[in-house]
């Protein structure tokens, strides 16, 4: 009886057994004054690292449907963006983020950094009691919907796109931020503000309301001048007769409005001119309207930038037609037709995915959020591949911290990973567009032979990073940071990466060319020649550099990788016996001195002995060790306790290392890396393939992290201790290594109930 109670799995698969005696031991000592990362029985933060947040929060509740305080939380944004650029949108309708007219520009709106200063765009009902925010089916178009006993509203918000098959010179991709205001049942009453802040809330700017179109009134809402150029436009609606122009010192914006009357007497929208905007510390006035809708009536704003109509001198009649295309007539029919355009466009791409496993809605969403990260030029027919880290910039790692970073860059790192997820997805296209960009960044090497380990969405190698002094960063949040001085960084491991997605893009896209085995060959004597050099590694430390395991394994890749694609194509390879030796050289390297045979541990490197980093879970994804070799086993099982018992996990979450005994040259707090836990889930899943129990493990891991992602499956940087999304959001790596564990896990799955 003993003996099976012994035996039995007491936690049902939520924990291993290795867990469940940790607990039984008293938690490590450390110096005093000093916190464990997450230590859940004592609270209180390193009194080395204060927190900013100040007694009274200004951050709203994630449960909250309306703003009374200054900022939303993270989670509570969605999405929307045309593959140039994005929009934050919050659930309370307002957009608090957008860089225009791409990823990288400057930004006119980002009240996310600077709740008075940074400017906004909101469209919100005067009363409400809930809301709802949902993505269309099969799409990147947004819906938020505010409901009460008395009516139910609904904005949608999207930029606009158009299908693929259209001609793009007189159908073209209209850069603009579409909102549309309708009521589903009942009255509702909405207020709009629109109050920009150009060249991140540095520049100053002027406003106007222009006459606007056929107006013959003082409003200029008038119905029958409404022009009616195609029989959609047999309707009762009217353009707005005057239009608001935001005039700053390099970009001009303005604000229109297209308003459906419905089965009711045409609504009225009066946009007003408020120029106490500046004593709330903005740049220059803003522009207001109140109106109210009933069932079947509709009011779509439009917010774009004011385009260059100067006829240039001998225009042919091409010319003509495409100038025009891009400033269309405002009508019912064009604000229909856009949408139709962009809701086809989102349908007919993710119809392309193979993906039929388990968590299909959830890998489907993280597609598309990929899909809105990757840039295509407006002047360029075909995509240039490039995948930004990330949207968003200076959003903090942790509340009031310092680790407050500009990620809207394409980082080399990320080129395994976002190969492998769109090849796995089916979607062969995207994987072929990103490897054009890495064969570009492979034919502009530095003069010593090495990549930059990030570049702009344009190829740009230097990335000056300073600092924004006049914003007060998200909820105090300092220093408000855009550029990346890690630009020139030494991270050797990049080659591992991108030497790994040419070889799996081979394997599963299209062979290689010859060309490109010519810079693989240049870059594997490159790493050949440095690896024995410290670097900055994966985490991009601004402290000492080490001799990382994590660099030193991708290295290893980045030799094994062109032995194989030299073996797998036949290409010629003099230097072959030389990159055996050295491959040979550094696994043995790893093996002596990146463990710990006390510990049983790979360490986070040659100088760190003693320390854990999750960033050796990328060993078995990599194939340099086998998923359950003992010395594996038993880092994850060391990794999976909390980190007060030297582990790296607290509620299911896992963190890089733990930064308050580890220095990394940055101090300050952060959260759990969403990218490490998707890193343990398939390193378990990989391992669960030879034991059940470590499979169920991974199963629990990854249901919980699933839940961490918001209400639409988007996931950020960083997890808080209180399960708060942290950092720069919607991040493309944490949906990278979402697919990846969630295509691995629905296949070991498989293979194991056959």
């Amino acid at each position: 009886m003993g003996d099976d109670y012994d035996n039995e799995d007491k936690s049902f698969g939520l924990q291993l057994d290795s867990e469940i005696k940790a607990k039984l031991h008293p938690a490590d000592e450390l110096p005093e004054g000093v916190r464990y990362v997450a230590d859940t029985r004592r609270q209180s933060i390193n009194p080395s690292f204060p927190s900013r947040r100040p007694s009274f929060s200004e951050t709203e509740d994630t449960r909250c449907n309306m703003r009374t305080r200054g900022y939303l939380p993270i989670e509570n944004y969605g999405i929307i963006g045309n593959m140039r650029t994005i929009a934050m949108c919050g659930t309370d309708g307002s957009i608090d983020f957008c860089c225009y007219p791409k990823f990288d520009s400057p930004s006119i709106f980002c009240r996310m950094l600077d709740k008075d200063k940074g400017g906004h765009f909101c469209i919100s009902p005067r009363n409400h009691t809930s809301n709802k925010q949902q993505y269309l089916p099969n799409g990147n178009i947004l819906t938020t919907r505010f409901l009460s006993d008395e009516g139910v509203g609904q904005i949608t918000d999207y930029m606009h796109i158009p299908v693929q098959s259209q001609r793009l010179g007189t159908k073209p991709l209209l850069p603009w931020i579409i909102r549309v205001v309708n009521v589903i049942r009942g009255t509702v009453a909405f207020d709009m503000e629109c109050y920009p802040a150009f060249n991140y809330a540095r520049d100053e700017h002027t406003v106007e309301l222009e006459r606007f179109g056929q107006a013959t009134t003082p409003t200029g809402n008038n119905e029958t001048n409404a022009p009616k150029l195609y029989p959609e436009d047999d309707i009762s609606y009217y353009v707005g007769g005057k239009r608001a122009i935001f005039k700053s010192q390099d970009m001009d914006m303005d604000l229109r409005y297209v308003v459906k009357c419905g089965d009711f007497s045409c609504p009225t929208v009066n946009m007003k001119i408020d120029e106490k905007a500046t004593c709330a510390g903005l740049k220059g006035p803003g522009v207001t309207a109140t109106f109210e809708l009933q069932e079947t009536q509709q009011v779509t704003f439009i917010f774009r930038q004011v385009p260059d109509n100067e006829i240039p001198k001998h225009e042919t009649h091409l010319q003509a037609k495409e100038r025009k295309a891009k400033d269309p007539p405002l009508t019912a029919s064009l604000v229909d037709a856009l949408f139709r355009q962009t809701a086809k466009y989102w349908q007919n791409w993710i119809n392309r995915s193979s993906y039929k496993g388990r968590w299909r809605e959830s890998v489907m969403r993280s597609a598309l959020i990929l899909k809105l990260l990757t840039y295509e030029p407006v002047k360029i027919v075909f995509y240039t591949g490039a995948v930004v880290a990330a949207p968003t910039f200076s959003l903090p790692e942790a509340i009031g911290g310092t680790r407050n970073w500009d990620y809207r860059f394409v980082w080399i790192r990320d080129s395994s990973f976002t190969i492998y997820a769109f090849l796995r997805l089916g979607l062969t296209e995207e994987a072929q567009h990103y490897m054009k960009f890495i064969s570009d960044r492979c034919n502009d090497l530095n003069a010593d032979g090495s990549l930059n380990i990030m570049y702009s969405i344009d190829g740009v190698k230097k990335l000056e990073e300073y600092e924004l002094d006049h914003l007060d960063g998200y909820h105090g949040s300092r220093p408000v940071r855009v550029g990346n001085g890690a630009y020139d960084h030494l991270q050797l491991d990049i080659y591992g990466e991108l030497l790994d997605g040419i070889y799996l893009y081979n394997k599963h896209g299209q062979p290689v060319s010859y060309d490109m085995w010519c810079s693989v060959k240049q870059l594997v004597n490159y790493v050949c020649d440095n690896y024995k050099q410290p670097d900055m590694s994966i985490w991009e430390v601004r402290g000492s550099k080490q001799h990382f395991t994590y660099s030193r394994v991708m290295c290893w890749v980045a030799v094994d990788r062109g032995l194989r694609l030299a073996e797998k194509r036949m290409f010629p390879c003099k230097e072959r016996y030389r990159w055996l030796n050295v491959r040979d050289e550094i696994y043995e390297e790893i093996m002596e001195k990146c463990w710990n045979p006390k510990l049983q541990i790979f360490t986070q490197g040659i100088e760190s002995p003693d320390a854990l980093d999750s960033s050796v879970l990328i060993m078995p994804l990599v194939f340099f060790v086998a998923p359950n070799d003992p010395r594996m086993l038993s880092t994850i099982q060391k990794m999976l306790l909390p980190p007060e018992k030297g582990g790296l996990v607290a509620n299911n979450l896992v963190f890089r290392y733990n930064y308050l005994t580890t220095d990394d040259g940055v101090g300050g707090l952060e959260g759990a890396f969403s990218m490490c836990t998707f890193w343990l889930v398939e390193a378990l899943t990989r391992a669960g393939m030879y034991d059940k129990k470590l499979l169920e493990r991974a199963v629990v891991m990854f249901e919980e992290m699933v839940s961490y992602g918001n209400h639409l499956g988007l996931f950020s940087e960083e997890v808080a201790r209180s399960g708060e999304m942290l950092g720069n959001t919607p991040q493309a790596f944490s949906h990278l290594s979402f697919i990846s564990a969630a295509f691995n896990l629905d296949r070991v799955l498989g293979k194991r109930r056959q």
